[in-house]
């Protein structure tokens, strides 16, 4: 693990316990995204919402204004929704990933399909399914196919497995890995 990631894990954690006391820009985020998608934000925790509220502005500041990009920024981790993952998750992933890879690449494909993730493992199993979750809710809410791949693909190589029909076109491998990197900066 690089210094850089270190200093940014390190920011993230403080961030995490300064988060329930900070605003929520709810009316940037109601400005992008549709009543539904809105009720779909709204059930993030605080820290995420003002995570995917950062992340949609520095999407802006890149020069993107595709309405898919911004949905997808503001939505990227809503499937953490449906297993909200503790700070004491993130911290067992985050040292996990860096100080034992392949145990917590093992740990995170414990997962059992429709079983809620539990005990020492569950934020291995969170961190690698909340993409998948997270494009579900989105496709249920109304997204487009377009903002619902990038969703998907958030956390995977741009160059995976093409993306479902109707999502791709000549803009979509930027979108996806300027997504990525300010995801995780």
């Amino acid at each position: 693990m690089n210094v850089r990631r270190i200093r940014y894990r390190v920011k993230q954690f403080w961030y995490t316990l300064r988060a329930p006391w900070l605003p929520v820009e709810h009316t940037y985020a109601a400005a992008h995204l549709t009543p539904e998608l809105l009720a779909l934000f709204e059930r993030m925790s605080r820290a995420e919402q003002q995570h995917s509220i950062a992340l949609c502005k520095a999407l802006e500041g890149r020069g993107i204004t595709d309405a898919d990009a911004l949905v997808a920024g503001l939505l990227h981790d809503c499937g953490k929704s449906v297993a909200p993952p503790t700070l004491w998750d993130r911290v067992l992933v985050v040292l996990g990933e860096a100080l034992l890879p392949r145990q917590a690449a093992r740990w995170a494909a414990r997962s059992k399909t429709g079983a809620p993730p539990r005990g020492l493992t569950r934020g291995f199993v969170i961190r690698k399914r909340h993409a998948e979750w997270g494009a579900a809710l989105a496709e249920q809410a109304g997204a487009s196919p377009r903002a619902v791949e990038l969703i998907r693909r958030h956390h995977h190589a741009a160059d995976d497995a093409a993306p479902s029909e109707g999502a791709w076109d000549a803009d979509f491998d930027l979108l996806l890995r300027t997504l990525q990197e300010l995801d995780n900066t």
